[in-house]
This record gives C-alpha cells, structure tokens and sequence, in this order.
C-alpha cells in the first residue's frame, strides 16, 4: 500500500478510535498530504514500500489522515493498534519514530483524544485533587509548598532546619527539588528521617497538618526501597521526576503507591526538551493527559508569570485537561475533546520562580485549587525562610480577603519586607 493509501479525507472516525492532532513543516520537496500520510504510516503498520504481506484485515488497521488544515492534520488510529493500560507502547506508535523522518522538517503531536476503551484500561489517581485536599486538611484556599534553596547541596540537618521554619511560617509542603536524590551530602534515609521529626515538631506548634514531597526517582528497584521508606516513616507523598524515570515505571510506581496508601506527585524535569518549540516534539498537554491517565496525584503545569517559559494558553488548557472531568473541542486552542470518565481530577501545581508579589496573579489563573510553590521567593526573604513563609501565606490571605498586597502589608512586616525586595517583578 503506498503512503497515499494512509489518507482519507472522507473517513469519520468512530468513537472506539483514538485522534492524534499534529503539526508538520514538511522536507523540501514534500507536500503537507504526503508528510501526513507518512506520519499515518510510520505510526502504524505501513513502511515505504509496498508489502505483499500486507492483507485485508491488516490494511483495516491502518491508521488515516482524515482532516488537514493549513499543516496541522489529525489522524485516527484504530484501538486495535494499542495494548490497553500500556502506556509506554501507545507512545511508542503515536510519538515514535515519525519525528526522525526525513520527510518531515519539523513535528509536533499537539493532542490526543483518548478512546473510552484506553481511558477505562488506566488506573488514574488514587488520590486526586479532592483527595490531596483531604490529606492536607485544606478546603477554600490553595495549598502552599517550598523547596529549600539552595535546591541541592544543603545537608540533611540543614534541609530539615529550613524546612521547620518553613513549615512554621505556614507553608504547607515541602519539597524535594528534581535533582536531590541521595547524594553524599544529603542521603535518602537520613533526610527522610529528620525531615519527618521536624514535621511532627512543626505540626505540634502550628496545630496544621504538614507534609513532605520526598523525591524518590532513582532505578527502579530503589526506587521501590524509597517509597516503602517513605510509607514506613508516616509521611503521605513520594515524588517521581516522571519522564526522566519513564512511563513503565511511573506506572508500577503508581500501583505501588496505592499499595502503601502515598500520594504521587509528579515533576516534569525534561519536559522542555521536546515540547518547548512549539512546532516540534510533543505537547506538555499530552504529557499531562498521559500522567493522568497513568494515576498522578499533582502534577506540575507552568506559572504564566514566572522564571519558566509557560504560555497562558498553555496553562489554560492544562488545567482544564487535568481538572475538568469532560472537556470539549476547541480547534482555536488546538485542544481535543475529553471524556474522563471515571478518571479522578489532578491537582495542578504552579512553581518556578514565584514570590509573595506574584501569588494574586496566580489565583487569577487557577482559583483555588492549585499548590503554589515558591522556592526562592520564601528562602530569599530578607529576614529568612520563616519571615518568606509567613509572606507567602499573608499574600495568598491577602488576596482571599480580597484586599490589594500592598494595603495587607501595612500590617503585615513579612509580606511588606517581601515586597521592598521583589515588588511584582516576574523573573527570567
């Protein structure tokens, strides 16, 4: 079957099919229609040739370009083609070897709409954004989180001093930042250790429930060992930098979780790799669409205002996509539907590179279900890591009670100090 055998323009996919939307620059040479077709067949059960293996019932699984637009196209793929509940496989056929094609100059997988069949064969959170907000003792107000800065390099003693002060100031979570793991300076079983006595200290004195995003990404085996740590010490969350340890393992990783009654929390560290051009590599959409399906807790999705690049438009999609149980089209927003089903909500996580002066602009952003995560802008306060806690939950009350941060700072010397320093500044 030649690639022009992968596009029909006529076809309506039916409901049982997944879509994938994509972007394409073709090669000098090559037409939109024939980089598509190419994409189509790459991704399924074609090769650039024709095959005398190829039968009947074979062709009928083989994906199709059905609607083409300027270059994004959308292909339909048959749910034949996936293993069901394997999510390292679907990538493996839908954002595989196409991106190597000499046909394409530039690709980018924009968004998938997921089949009833595929969403009831995953998991998704145990947990969720409710059930995070259960752990947390929090209702009406978004939840607070740090990581001690320097984000590696302080010693177990020194991470669980801050974090007593942080936690004291009213953070509600600490963190491990992507890059701390166990190195000399700062081993698992240590950390975890003194970082829980300094929880139960914190707790006692503020009489709120405190807890530890304790990152446990590491080979797989180990990764097992952490996490059973984590459980045996009391603490309620591990932490998975998910696309450095893989799909395969955050799912068993997921299961184990539930096994001894953790949440998940998701980082994205390597996200920007494939998905920051915007015309090549795969969407922060899919990946997020992915982790939810795979049973992530919190995942993080961008700042708008913050030190990293992250699009309003992007992070509007985000939260809808992790947060709302049905989403519709929106061909402006290159947005596909979504239907849930019962797939639990994420709780979206906002970080890098807040302050005090920043948080009313975040609320405006995503309400109050959210966790902020201010990592230099509570360790870099002027009067230590207790004042920027305490500057952190004045701003986010501030705006709550619906009053301006600067008027709220007249009788706040926290949130003022934090405001002499950063102002509104957004960093870069």
């Amino acid at each position: 079957m030649a690639y022009s055998g992968f596009v029909d323009l006529s076809h309506i996919p039916e409901e049982d099919e997944l879509v994938a939307l994509f972007y394409v620059e073709p090669a000098e040479g090559i037409s939109v229609e024939e980089a598509a077709a190419r994409v189509a067949s790459e991704s399924s059960n074609g090769t650039w040739t024709d095959l005398p293996t190829m039968s009947e019932r074979i062709r009928k699984l083989s994906a199709k370009v059905f609607k083409i637009d300027g270059r994004w196209f959308l292909v339909s793929y048959p749910v034949e083609l996936f293993e069901l509940g394997n999510m390292p496989q679907i990538w493996s056929s839908i954002a595989g070897n196409i991106f190597g094609m000499k046909a394409v100059s530039r690709l980018r997988l924009e968004d998938v709409f997921w089949p009833k069949d595929i969403v009831r064969s995953f998991k998704g959170p145990k947990f969720g954004l409710n059930g995070v907000k259960n752990i947390m003792k929090v209702e009406k107000r978004p939840i607070l989180a740090t990581v001690p800065k320097p984000k590696v390099g302080m010693t177990s003693e020194e991470q669980a001093e801050a974090a007593y002060e942080i936690w004291c100031g009213g953070v509600d979570l600490l963190k491990d930042d992507e890059n701390l793991t166990s190195q000399s300076f700062n081993r698992f079983e240590r950390r975890i250790r003194l970082m829980m006595e300094m929880r139960r200290k914190a707790e006692k004195e503020t009489g709120e429930k405190k807890s530890y995003l304790v990152n446990i990404t590491a080979p797989y085996e180990e990764m097992k060992r952490r996490l059973r740590l984590v459980a045996d010490y009391g603490n309620e969350f591990v932490m998975v930098d998910i696309l450095t340890a893989g799909w395969s393992a955050l799912q068993s990783i997921r299961d184990l979780a539930e096994e001894n009654g953790l949440a998940l929390h998701a980082h994205r560290a390597f996200h920007a790799a494939f998905d920051r051009i915007r015309e090549h590599g795969v969407s922060m959409k899919v990946v997020a669409e992915s982790a939810r399906l795979i049973g992530v807790d919190n995942i993080h999705i961008g700042t708008v205002v913050g030190k990293l690049e992250s699009p309003l438009e992007e992070v509007m999609s985000l939260i809808r996509i992790i947060r709302d149980e049905k989403v519709e089209e929106n061909w402006d927003m290159k947005l596909l539907r979504k239907d849930w089903l019962d797939i639990k909500p994420v709780m979206p996580v906002s970080s890098g590179g807040l302050h005090p002066g920043l948080i009313p602009e975040i609320m405006r952003i995503f309400g109050g279900d959210v966790i902020i995560q201010a990592g230099g802008g509570v360790l870099g306060h002027p009067d230590g890591p207790k004042a920027g806690a305490k500057a952190l939950r004045q701003a986010m009350e501030a705006v709550l009670e619906g009053v301006d941060l600067e008027e709220y700072a007249k009788k706040h010397q926290e949130l003022r100090r934090a405001l002499e320093k950063w102002g509104y500044m957004k960093p870069v």
